[in-house]
């Protein structure tokens, strides 16, 4: 059997705040031609199952043109697959802190084929594909019911969308999932397990594997700049994973200046026109980054603001990550080792800050504080 295992399509994403034709936002438009890619090749694969391991949506109530899309590219897929089934996890984004709420990806539930798990745990069997599945949506992670499969099948597959202990994906998340360890999942058991909360395409075990984002929508996208994003398709015959990557925005993460302090600033405008010089095709429509590390106040404002303004007018967005020169906080539990203002700030909003109201958002107050920051730094 051929299944396709998406996950983290964060339909309905908004960055940057610029728009294209009918005032949609860019980042979204992008988003959304990621999912109708990724639907056009599900089409010519024909897997007999699709899974979609949560984050359908970026946001718990997404706009009315993100749902309608959504709607529209799931319900061309399934007609295009009458003999396909499909099924829906809710992730962290997708899931609401009140079960009385509700969750839109039940609306989805609605079209021919679709099985959508929202809230609960929940195993199903398909006997036209003689397989089943066991969905372990976000807010079900922990409850011991995924060690279980349907003896009487003849695949079975685990979706569930959490958070893994392992050290080098923890510096990939958006710090919202539930944890778990691959030990617990009893992998040998399962034909394939389907992983979604990590943006970038990780095999834990042969038969285990996150599959990423479809497009750069996590807190950082940064760090999977230089990263792929597409789906898996996984063959239960042949046991073999195979990525498919899609076209997205580039998103050009540039060398550092490190030192800044130790530089003039000629010699640092120099270097921010080479930089941006040696970016194949240009910068044109892509999303750019240059960090300078240990730049003072005063020399940031001698850099050639009116080239970045230039620079910002060509790209999509053009940051200029300025970080001041370490304040000599140092970490604790960590003898000689400082942390940015910027890691201080992701640290206490996400690890030390205890909120009075349950409901904030951590990674959206950590997304605003960023920006601020960032503002800040670049009003000089």
């Amino acid at each position: 059997m051929l299944i396709a295992h998406l996950s983290d399509l964060h339909l309905g994403y908004r960055a940057y705040h610029r728009l294209g034709p009918g005032g949609i936002n860019l980042r979204e438009r992008d988003v959304a031609r990621a999912f109708r890619a990724a639907v056009d090749k599900l089409t010519t694969l024909r897997p007999q199952l699709i899974v979609v391991a949560g984050d359908v949506f970026h946001t718990v109530r997404p706009s009315n043109s993100a749902i309608a899309d959504a709607f529209r590219q799931f319900a061309r897929l399934s007609e295009a697959l009458p003999e396909t089934r499909i099924v829906l996890i809710a992730g962290d984004h997708d899931s609401p802190r009140s079960v009385e709420s509700g969750s839109i990806l039940k609306l989805f539930a609605e079209i021919p084929r679709i099985t959508v798990m929202d809230q609960q745990a929940r195993q199903v069997r398909f006997e036209d594909i003689d397989a089943a599945v066991l969905g372990i949506p976000h807010a079900a992670v922990g409850e011991d019911l995924y060690k279980k499969p349907d003896e009487a099948a003849g695949s079975n597959v685990l979706v569930m969308h959490g958070e893994h202990s392992q050290e080098k994906l923890r510096a990939l998340h958006d710090y919202s999932g539930v944890s778990f360890d691959v030990g617990d999942l009893n992998a040998e058991l399962w034909d394939y397990v389907a992983l979604g909360h990590y943006h970038i395409t990780e095999e834990l075990r042969p038969n285990v594997w996150y599959a990423g984002a479809i497009e750069r929508t996590s807190n950082n996208i940064w760090r999977e700049a230089a990263e792929p994003k597409g789906f898996l398709t996984y063959d239960t015959a042949s046991k073999a994973a195979q990525f498919h990557e899609l076209e997205t925005r580039p998103v050009i993460d540039l060398k550092p200046i490190f030192d800044a302090n130790q530089r003039a600033a000629a010699e640092l405008n120099a270097e921010l026109r080479q930089r941006v010089a040696a970016v194949r095709g240009g910068i044109e429509g892509k999303i750019v980054r240059l960090m300078i590390q240990d730049i003072p106040r005063e020399l940031f404002r001698e850099l050639d603001h009116k080239l970045i303004r230039e620079y910002k007018a060509q790209a999509l967005h053009f940051q200029v990550d300025a970080r001041r020169p370490q304040s000599g906080r140092i970490v604790a539990g960590e003898r000689g080792r400082y942390q940015t203002l910027e890691q201080e700030l992701e640290n206490f909003v996400l690890h030390q800050w205890h909120p009075h109201t349950k409901d904030i958002d951590r990674n959206r107050v950590l997304d605003l504080a960023r920006k601020y920051l960032q503002q800040a730094g670049e009003a000089g």
